[in-house]
């Protein structure tokens, strides 16, 4: 079966020169992917009626589908809508159904309808209208050789509803899709080559339309199984199964979630509860794990002892032992996990201190040292990193070497 292709076209100088991070377009590659769409290529392109159209005729060229956001607005920068009127032959005409939402909208706020809000409900005569009930820019579908053409809102709410209620059933109604499968598998502490080294045997025996690729993080990869399904006969979940029976050391989720969550899973399977003291991450991997919903069964809470002062009076290390070892020891990180655990009466405690950088390091204690350290109640086990990175991948560099500490620790039966 023929895969059915898309291409998405982001509209906007916003986008082009980063003020606005493009999350429009990767929400729209999960959705088309889930449904059996194959994405073709992404583009951004400027408020600029030239680029606009190059975009245009490159994704008519090799894709069955297009997809457009940005550039419906009332101002004189958004051009998509006079664009695609040229572009389609059409001739902009009043909808009335677009006009009574634009001005239910104006009502409810209690304010007069402008005449650039009223142009919102002009529309090309050679599309059909896709309401949108949550904003004043209709969308638009064009159809062309077989091929469909949205136009939809920027905003990423408006364009969301918009692709649920409206995009997805009209593909689904002039398409027929091959569903396309992925599982991921996420792997922590073994780096992409050595990885691929494990399992190249599975990877070259598997069936051909199955895929296996790599995603590499910091001190992280994903990997991930891909599988476009034409008959009742799938083997993505055996062949997903015997990849995980290869990574049993190294392997922390069977899903697409981040560390942090995996990790939370692994606690409440056990039944443990967590805390972290904190240096040089200050508060980071309390971040981490506060951002998965539901976190409070397992995480108590943290310490972020960020000067030697809070090291002492509040997180009780021993001032001899900050004078004699420094902060960023051994010595210190052992004090640090081992004090806020009963602090925080946890069956874990995780922690953390060393030198981000850029400055700050020493001869002894150069930039990129740090030292990180899990415990129970009898047991400490410590690990010194010596990081190269940049002070932002430095410290999610750690984290994840505390998580990936943690979850040995774990399967020791710690």
């Amino acid at each position: 079966m023929k895969h059915i292709s898309a291409s998405i076209i982001t509209i906007g100088d916003e986008l082009l020169i980063g003020q606005v991070i493009d999350t429009n377009s990767a929400w729209l590659a999960q959705e088309l992917n889930k449904t059996g769409v194959w994405l073709e290529q992404k583009t951004s392109v400027g408020d600029d009626e030239t680029q606009i159209l190059k975009g245009l005729q490159d994704a008519e060229k090799s894709s069955d589908i297009i997809i457009l956001t940005g550039g419906l607005g009332p101002t004189k920068d958004d051009l998509t809508k006079d664009i695609l009127n040229k572009y389609f032959n059409g001739k902009l005409v009043l909808n009335e159904d677009a006009l009574r939402n634009v001005e239910a909208i104006f009502k409810q706020y209690n304010r007069p309808l402008l005449e650039v809000n009223y142009n919102q409900a002009l529309v090309p005569d050679v599309c059909k209208v896709l309401l949108n009930d949550r904003g004043t820019a209709p969308g638009m579908l064009f159809e062309k050789n077989g091929k469909l053409f949205f136009s939809l809102p920027g905003v990423p709410h408006e364009m969301k509803a918009m692709f649920e209620r409206s995009v997805l059933p009209e593909i689904k109604s002039h398409f027929k899709l091959s569903p396309v499968e992925h599982r991921t598998l996420i792997t922590v502490g073994i780096g992409e080559s050595f990885l691929a080294e494990r399992i190249k045997d599975f990877e070259a025996n598997l069936p051909q339309n199955i895929k296996l690729a790599y995603l590499p993080a910091t001190r992280m990869v994903r990997l991930r199984l891909t599988e476009h399904i034409s008959s009742n006969n799938s083997l993505i979940d055996e062949k997903f199964s015997e990849l995980q029976n290869l990574l049993p050391d190294v392997m922390v989720a069977n899903e697409d979630i981040s560390v942090s969550a995996a990790i939370g899973k692994l606690l409440l399977q056990k039944n443990r509860t967590i805390s972290t003291a904190e240096s040089c991450t200050g508060g980071y991997l309390a971040h981490l794990f506060t951002s998965v919903a539901g976190a409070s069964q397992y995480f108590y809470g943290s310490i972020v002892s960020y000067t030697n002062d809070v090291k002492a009076n509040v997180l009780g290390v021993q001032k001899s032992t900050l004078d004699e070892f420094t902060a960023v020891s051994e010595q210190t990180v052992k004090e640090m996990v081992w004090n806020v655990r009963e602090k925080m009466n946890t069956d874990y405690a995780l922690a953390t201190t060393g030198i981000f950088g850029p400055g700050g390091g020493t001869d002894e204690t150069p930039v990129g040292t740090v030292w990180i350290a899990v415990a129970n109640n009898q047991i400490i086990k410590t690990q010194k990193l010596n990081l190269s990175y940049t002070r932002e991948r430095n410290n999610e560099a750690t984290t994840i070497a505390v998580f990936t500490l943690l979850k040995q620790f774990m399967d020791e039966g710690n």
